[in-house]
């Protein structure tokens, strides 16, 4: 006999109140992937985006006309409890944490590759180690395809736009460690929290716009919250430096492509380019990120933790928008 769990789904695109608790079937570990039971499960803007279908770009490979992956939280940290044909590098009983390919997680038990999981140290905890796959991992990268850190050269100027939320709050940490003289966007608000992460200036760019800073006073701009016009970027960018396009906001139907198209045009022949960043799972990075979290150099900024029984609500705080750093719901 099957055996069933309970798990927040949506049928539809929609809204976070069409999110309901659903009995659906534990799933089975196919060839190369394990069966977690999820221990916590961090939310991003990008469940919020599954959620809605939006952009439509996106419904042909995460379904046409409703969800092919129907449980939301692509974030986790669980228990290795069954692994299938052909794993290599977990064991049953093993502590680990990792993306889901589409989602997933807001339920008891979940499967993944294995080759996506890295273990948790015990001094970790679940709740924290959650926040890192998606958010830090694409803080880390953002600032390597600026090219923050990666020579020896003085410690680069960074502008980070959009520092409070999840991505925000872990760039602004890294290109600290990595040796950059910060500034950051947020708001009045955040100011007090992203100054203690690392940053030695703050701006609400609401009340103060960027075309009050100085022209060429960066060496890597990463932009988080969108919605900049692209050559006010490049303009605070000095001569071969980079514009780094974190975010994947856009319009309803192409999302940011667009803003894409026009970043590689503005980019032609200048010494100030324009890179849209598309991050992927890398587990070595986040491996790093786990030792950087367990000496506690680098700190996930949780907002919320929400209880199982109220993942609802938890995608709803997101979808409002405004996150301070990162969401997490508690195991069931």
């Amino acid at each position: 006999m099957t055996e069933m769990m309970s798990a927040w789904r949506g049928e539809a695109y929609g809204p976070s109140t069409g999110t309901t608790l659903a009995q659906i079937p534990v799933p089975v570990p196919r060839r190369g992937e394990v069966l977690l039971k999820v221990r916590a499960t961090a939310l991003n803007a990008g469940d919020v985006r599954l959620m809605l279908g939006d952009p439509l770009l996106v419904r042909p490979i995460f379904g046409l006309t409703r969800p092919k992956f129907p449980v939301r939280g692509m974030d986790v940290a669980g228990t290795v409890i069954a692994v299938g044909p052909d794993v290599v590098g977990a064991e049953v009983g093993e502590e680990v944490i990792g993306e889901l390919s589409g989602g997933g997680g807001l339920a008891p038990y979940a499967t993944v590759a294995a080759s996506r999981l890295v273990p948790r140290p015990t001094d970790v905890a679940p709740e924290p180690a959650a926040c890192l796959p998606i958010a830090g991992g694409t803080a880390w990268q953002a600032l390597d395809l600026a090219g923050v850190g990666l020579t020896d050269a003085t410690a680069p100027r960074v502008l980070i736009i959009g520092a409070s939320g999840g991505v925000g709050t872990f760039a602004v940490q890294l290109a600290a460690l990595r040796g950059a003289e910060v500034w950051a966007t947020c708001g009045a608000r955040n100011a007090p929290l992203i100054e203690r992460l690392g940053a030695v200036r703050t701006l609400d760019h609401r009340t103060h716009p960027l075309s009050e800073l100085p022209t060429a006073h960066f060496d890597a701009v990463i932009d988080i919250a969108g919605g900049m016009p692209l050559r006010e970027l490049q303009r605070l960018t000095a001569p071969g430096g980079t514009v780094v396009l974190a975010t994947g906001d856009g319009g309803h139907v192409l999302g940011p492509v667009p803003r894409m198209l026009k970043a590689a045009l503005l980019s032609i022949g200048s010494r100030r380019r324009i890179r849209p960043l598309a991050a992927t799972t890398r587990p070595e990075v986040l491996r790093t990120l786990l030792e950087l979290t367990a000496e506690g150099r680098i700190v996930p900024v949780i907002e919320r933790e929400y209880p199982f029984a109220e993942a609802s609500a938890a995608l709803a705080h997101i979808e409002a928008g405004h996150t301070v750093g990162k969401v997490v719901v508690r195991a069931a």
